[in-house]
């Protein structure tokens, strides 16, 4: 029990250590670090060392076949000598953190050095520490190469490595008899205590990886969560209202004495000490600001001077000062106030430095968006342009024909044609419209064409009405109607037939429209959905902005598909979510 104590006191150097490594940046940085040559050979010089450290801290044992004498060493070892020691924990360690490599060098620095020191162990403790570090080494690829081993195997890759080293001894070290006398001696001890002291190297080092795990979580979390909320007042650009919210925001976040925003001729915001004076829509006057919206460069003013506040008292006297960029060119600045230029921290600095560019990226997210509604809004104007004149001139001569003859049918028509222009007026307002609403304006736009076509087009329905809430962008289905009418029909000899099928498919609304047309080439298919195809009835925009607009909103797996063969007719169909937005089952 003496030794084992004696082993466990001189554990805790090597434990403290340890504790005072795993506070250093660049030895953290050298666990994240991939494993490239230059990596490994830090960490099997590092823990190699440890290994060295560990033999210096070990008890001299003097072996006889009568007693044992246990007495602290720090010089040469004599043949007969043996120690007990901890320098297994380092090579260990580094075979968990850096795989077998890191084991075998950092095993060879520190079993080198044990060999040379002599004993009748030299050899044969040499070699053991090799093995330790190999052991390890195989451990880390067993687990899968993770960033640190749990505290439970780290505790038994010890256990398994000192027994080794135990067997090793006995197999190697010379005379024999003495080293059975040492192993009896010294297994039990060495085996318990430097597998404790394994498993707590290891739990040092995880402690210290998760507490910075769970910094930065919270560091990110806080991040998102603030450029979510920026998102939300930067939608409808920068200006006053929005550059007050953002600006109260990172006063909160940071926690500097005020905060600005300005655009490039006025100040937008300031929120902290200082607002009563420095007030939104006064004219930049600092030159220090204007050196920002210059340069592009974040500048830190050198004189109260630069900071050029006119109001007697203002305590405000340095500040950092942040470009806000847009596509790279210059839209305002951001401002950090101090009360003195000891506040400002080096990392301060940094802070303000991202902090203005998550602004700036944000800025430039609330463009696109803004672009991407006038591109949606665009596409659907062209497919209102699409309209064909000849189809309302068609429509207005069918219902003059049938004032007369069928007042009733004329005056429905009137209603439907009525119907279906304002649905074509009304879809660039909305993003989604119900299935139901894209079915009655189809069914306004039909009613006329049947009016039109006699007994010689025939329409059928077939839609399931618990899917009629589901949603899609507007304009989806009439175009595909029409597109099928205009071209699958044209010439047609035989009655035309359209079908339309609305029904659930594995979590989908699986949406159709079949005509029993010509037909279509399947060259012509590729073209249809890839391209804008001129033709003589038109630019062939409705099939290609229509499947556009439906992979833009759910993806590739919703895009148009067309099944189609000459003479035998074309089937169009699309998949949406069954539940996208406020759509029901």
């Amino acid at each position: 029990m003496q030794l084992l104590f004696l082993m466990i006191e001189h554990i805790g150097l090597i434990v403290a250590l340890a504790f005072i490594l795993t506070r250093l940046t660049a030895f953290r940085n050298l666990i994240d670090h991939k494993l490239d040559r230059w990596t490994m050979i830090k960490l099997s010089v590092v823990f190699g060392l440890f290994g060295i450290i560990g033999t210096y801290t070990g008890i001299s044992i003097r072996p006889s076949t009568n007693s044992f004498l246990w007495i602290p060493r720090v010089d040469t070892i004599g043949f007969e000598e043996a120690i007990a020691n901890s320098r297994v924990v380092g090579v260990v360690i580094g075979g968990l953190l850096g795989g077998p490599w890191v084991g075998l060098c950092a095993g060879l620095i520190a079993g080198i050095h044990r060999a040379l020191l002599g004993g009748f162990t030299g050899l044969a403790c040499g070699i053991s520490t090799v093995t330790e570090g190999l052991i390890a080494g195989l451990v880390y690829l067993k687990i899968g190469n993770r960033r640190i081993v749990s505290t439970s195997k780290a505790l038994l890759t010890g256990v398994i490595a000192e027994s080794a080293q135990m067997l090793i001894i006995l197999l190697i070290a010379k005379p024999w008899e003495s080293a059975v006398v040492l192993v009896q001696v010294i297994a039990l001890p060495m085996i318990l205590a430097n597998s404790f002291g394994i498993a707590l190297f290891v739990t040092i080092i995880r402690s210290v990886i998760h507490e910075e795990d769970r910094i930065e979580a919270d560091q990110a979390q806080k991040v998102l969560h603030m450029a979510d909320q920026m998102l939300v007042y930067l939608r409808g650009g920068l200006s006053e209202e929005s550059a007050t919210q953002v600006s109260k925001l990172l006063l909160k976040t940071t926690g500097v004495s005020a905060l600005s925003i300005t655009d490039h001729e006025k100040i937008l915001s300031h929120v902290g000490i200082g607002d009563d004076h420095h007030l939104p829509g006064h004219t930049i006057l600092t030159e220090a600001t204007k050196k920002v919206l210059r340069t592009g460069e974040l500048y830190i003013p050198k004189s109260l001077a630069e900071i050029h506040c006119p109001q007697k008292g203002c305590p405000l006297a340095v500040a950092i000062i942040v470009p806000l960029k847009k596509a790279d060119e210059v839209v305002g600045v951001l401002k950090f106030y101090y009360l003195n230029v000891k506040q400002i921290k080096p990392v301060d600095e940094e802070v303000a430095q991202g902090l203005g560019k998550l602004l700036s990226h944000q800025l430039e997210v609330v463009d696109a968006q803004n672009h991407a509604q006038l591109i949606r809004e665009a596409e659907i104007k062209a497919l209102q342009a699409q309209i064909n004149p000849h189809f309302l001139f068609n429509s207005l001569n069918t219902i003059v024909a049938l004032v007369r003859t069928q007042p009733n049918m004329a005056r429905k028509l009137l209603i439907q044609l009525g119907n279906f222009f304002r649905q074509n007026l009304n879809a660039s307002l909305h993003e989604f419209v119900t299935l139901k609403r894209e079915l009655d304006h189809t069914r306004a736009y039909l009613d006329i064409e049947q009016a039109r076509f006699n007994e010689r087009l025939t329409v059928k329905f077939d839609i399931d009405s618990k899917l009629e809430d589901v949603l899609l962008p507007p304009l989806t289905l009439q175009p595909l109607v029409e597109n099928g009418i205009r071209h699958g029909l044209q010439g047609l000899e035989k009655i035309g037939e359209i079908l339309i099928q609305a029904k659930e498919d594995n979590g989908h609304v699986l949406i159709s429209v079949k005509d029993n047309g010509v037909g279509i080439s399947p060259e012509r298919i590729a073209e249809l959905l890839h391209s804008r195809i001129e033709s003589r009835e038109g630019t062939g925009l409705a099939l290609y902005n229509v499947n556009q607009r439906l992979v833009f909103h759910f993806g590739e797996e919703a895009q148009l598909q067309i099944d189609s063969q000459l003479e035998q007719g074309t089937s169009v169909w699309f998949k949406v979510p069954l539940k996208q937005g406020g759509s029901v089952t």
